[in-house]
């Protein structure tokens, strides 16, 4: 069995929802797990803090760090990597999990809305590689890992809700450059998206258009990337990677306990 034992993972957005889930998985390997997250305070609607997902962590078998991070400020991002690596001597995956969500068409997309998008998805992942890399060169097996969609010029991706779309599009293109700039080096990038719509308290921000019960659960994304970063970053690199399709490489046959309600039709996720 492949192991993430030992290792150090740098996960944004990790306080909740699939950045948690990927922490807790690796933590049941025995892996340190920096949490670079913005709620510190118990939110209105959303569950959690980095504080309980560090709870969780440990108490799932793994070291924890919660650190309080808004990756749209680099000077933010540079004093949690330091504190990472002064903590657990090294860093060995980065996680760019974090992002923000509005599924609105153009005129009703305000500038501030507009700002967070690219803000937290494209110059966050941007600036967290940035800022990682450095001593991911020094790891033994280094990844890093975009929560991201394929690539696609289809316009129905663009229509609906353009600035979303460039947004994620635009960690994308991170996974197309930084894959391609430090092959030689050894770094694993690599994106990794769901087949499924899974079941996180984003789908609140979609104003109830999809059903919990038709969804999957943050699991199956969290055992896809364990399979993805354990294998040879030398050998697995600038790929554009679904969940189930991860899983089905690894052996998996049954799906089933990864669904809400097992049985129940799933959605496919956007941009698939």
């Amino acid at each position: 069995m492949r192991s993430l034992k030992g290792k150090t993972l740098f996960i944004t957005g990790a306080s909740r929802g699939i950045g948690k889930a990927i922490a807790l998985r690796a933590a049941a390997d025995g892996a340190n797990i920096v949490i670079a997250a913005k709620t510190t305070e118990p939110h209105p609607t959303l569950p959690g803090t980095i504080y309980t997902a560090a709870d969780e962590i440990r108490a799932a078998g793994g070291g924890a760090l919660a650190l309080p991070v808004d990756i749209r400020d680099p000077e933010q991002i540079g004093r949690a990597v330091e504190q990472a690596v002064a903590t657990f001597g090294g860093l060995d995956v980065l996680v760019n999990n974090a992002s923000a969500i509005s599924l609105t068409g153009t005129l009703d997309t305000p500038a501030k809305r507009f700002d967070l998008m690219m803000g937290v998805n494209m110059r966050g992942t941007f600036l967290c590689s940035q800022a990682c890399i450095p001593h991911l060169r020094k790891a033994a097996n280094p990844h890093i890992l975009m929560m991201s969609p394929p690539l696609s010029l289809e316009p129905r991706w663009f229509g609906p809700h353009l600035a979303y779309t460039m947004s994620k599009f635009g960690m994308s293109m991170c996974v197309l450059g930084l894959a391609e700039e430090f092959r030689q080096a050894g770094i694993a990038v690599n994106a990794l998206w769901p087949k499924s719509v899974i079941a996180t308290a984003a789908l609140a921000m979609l104003g109830g258009a999809v059903k919990p019960q038709l969804c999957r659960k943050p699991e199956i994304v969290a055992d896809a990337a364990h399979a993805v970063l354990t294998r040879p970053s030398r050998s697995c690199t600038g790929n554009f990677l679904l969940d189930e399709e991860v899983l089905v490489e690894e052996g998996v046959t049954d799906f089933g306990s990864y669904a809400v309600e097992p049985g129940r039709p799933l959605l496919p996720d956007l941009f698939l």
